[in-house]
């Protein structure tokens, strides 16, 4: 993961930079970088525009699922948990004193300093798996959207007279080619306007969704509101499925506020996850070191946490509202819309760009990762280190490294044939078990511990108590959304055929 012993270590492919820690200057903070400028609104807007991914076109689904009640109530609750533990992540920025402690510049780096040990290998582990996770989502996703596109289409043309089955194989292969080339960029992290195109996608996609809902309840005799209180009623599905659905819709809500479609940092390298909101903001957005970044910081996330909860609630009951309880498990891609054909074609175009980049995004962490690693064990081997430039008229020469060209490729490749192989499961049944893994761990349990350890809080006073009762009902949450995924994910596995195509 990042470097951060004390002296500012910033390390590239096979180079390493050491920035020695200097007094605070008028151009230098005190770890000697660059003054940091952000204030509370540049850091709160870099947020809130790549915390809205595509999740938020499953949660009509999600509210069917609970119903006007508790729907709602779980988004609010999970809302209110993601403050509280945010702000506890960000006061562990710093290492001892909030203002001149040593910086904590990665997620990694906090549960490093204060819990070591087994709990680092686990929270590595964990972090890796989803991160493949997701990869593996990002590419059955991106697939299905461009299946969308096409399906769309055949149904305009034929006026619904053709049923317009497609097979998602060739979308997936060639998606991965795509990857395949972009992953050969060796400063990714450096392309700032890669993030910019994905936020700007994430919203183009979400307001075509929400503008389509609108239309609908509006579009409705007297302007009638679908749903029921208890959601989607015993009869439609048996007493067996409501209880797992309900428990997969909570696994689905809580990936929105892992915020897992996030933030790029552009200092060391991309991050993927909310839990690697510190070292994120504080380098991207360059939170200025007075007052003190926590207190900075606390308050930005009081003001994304409040406009994404604002967005989500909106978006899923407006959706809830225009299907009742039977919205589409995503809407833009599960039909509850024909047309226009030619908007749902710009909406699914969007997703597909937001997900390349996306995918990106995640693969660049372990990409960085394993490199740094590879060039530490064994730097002295030319396959690993060596860079062989290649001359591009009109542009800056390439440095073409053969060990990143082989085992990048060779990751692509597996991700996709894995994606390939596990296709026929629901994409919302996927992202319920990693929504529910990412918030119970990532969101909740190690930010608690972090704090704990850091401030010194004693066992069994009344914070401590408290904050240990919050990590054990969230695990149980997060085993509750975990565990009706997975019963989703094992209906699935009836009829499976390796490499077919279920859309």
């Amino acid at each position: 993961m990042g470097d951060n012993n004390g002296t500012g270590n910033q390390q590239a492919f096979g180079i390493s930079i050491d920035v020695l820690p200097q007094a605070a200057s008028k151009c230098f903070d005190d770890d000697g970088r660059l003054k940091r400028t952000g204030i509370v609104w540049t850091a709160g807007a870099h947020i809130i525009t790549a915390a809205i991914g595509p999740g938020v076109l499953s949660l009509a689904w999600s509210i069917a699922q609970l119903g006007w009640i508790a729907g709602p109530a779980a988004m609010l609750l999970l809302s209110i948990v993601t403050y509280h533990t945010s702000t506890l992540l960000s006061a562990c920025y710093r290492s001892g004193d909030p203002n001149t402690g040593q910086r904590n510049y990665t997620y990694m780096d906090a549960v490093r300093s204060n819990l070591g040990g087994a709990k680092v290998k686990i929270c590595v582990l964990i972090q890796f798996l989803y991160l493949f996770g997701v990869v593996v989502v990002n590419t059955i996703a991106t697939s299905i959207s461009l299946m969308a596109i096409k399906r769309s289409n055949c149904f305009h043309h034929s006026r619904g007279k053709n049923g317009c089955h497609i097979n998602s194989n060739p979308y997936m292969i060639l998606f991965g080619v795509v990857q395949i080339i972009l992953s050969q960029i060796p400063n990714f992290d450096q392309l700032w306007w890669f993030s910019i195109v994905a936020d700007l996608m994430s919203f183009t996609f979400s307001i075509v969704a929400l503008g389509l809902d609108i239309v609908k309840v509006a579009g409705s005799s007297q302007f009638q509101f679908g749903g029921s209180l208890t959601g989607i009623s015993i009869g439609s599905v048996t007493p067996t499925q409501k209880i797992w659905r309900s428990f997969q819709a909570l696994g689905n809500i809580a990936s929105t506020y892992c915020y897992t479609i996030t933030l790029i940092d552009v200092q060391y390298f991309s991050k993927a996850l909310f839990v690697e909101l510190i070292d994120t903001v504080y380098n991207r957005t360059l939170i200025r070191s007075a007052p003190s970044e926590a207190e900075t910081m606390k308050k930005s996330i009081r003001v994304t946490v409040a406009v994404t909860t604002f967005f989500y609630m909106f978006h899923g009951c407006v959706g809830y509202a225009a299907f009742g309880d039977f919205a589409p498990r995503n809407i833009l891609t599960g039909f509850g819309f024909y047309n226009p054909f030619w908007l749902l074609d710009i909406a699914n175009t969007a997703v597909v760009i937001h997900l390349v980049v996306a995918y990106r995004v995640y693969c660049h962490l372990l990409f960085a990762f394993v490199e740094k690693l590879a060039s530490e064990k064994f730097g002295a081997s030319k396959f690993i280190t060596k860079e062989i430039i290649v001359p591009i008229p009109g542009f800056t020469p390439y440095k073409l490294n053969i060990f990143r060209l082989v085992w990048r490729t060779i990751f692509v490749t597996l991700a996709t044939i894995i994606s390939m192989l596990v296709q026929f499961v629901n994409v919302n049944d996927l992202v319920g078990i990693l929504g529910a893994v990412g918030f119970g761990t990532f969101t909740v349990y190690f930010p608690i511990e972090v704090y704990i350890v850091q401030k010194k809080i004693p066992k069994w006073c009344a914070r401590w108590v408290g904050l240990k009762i919050l990590c054990g009902a969230c695990l149980i949450i997060s085993i509750a959304g975990a565990s009706g995924s997975f019963a989703a994910f094992l209906h699935d596995l009836e009829g499976y055929k390796p490499f077919k195509t279920r859309y």
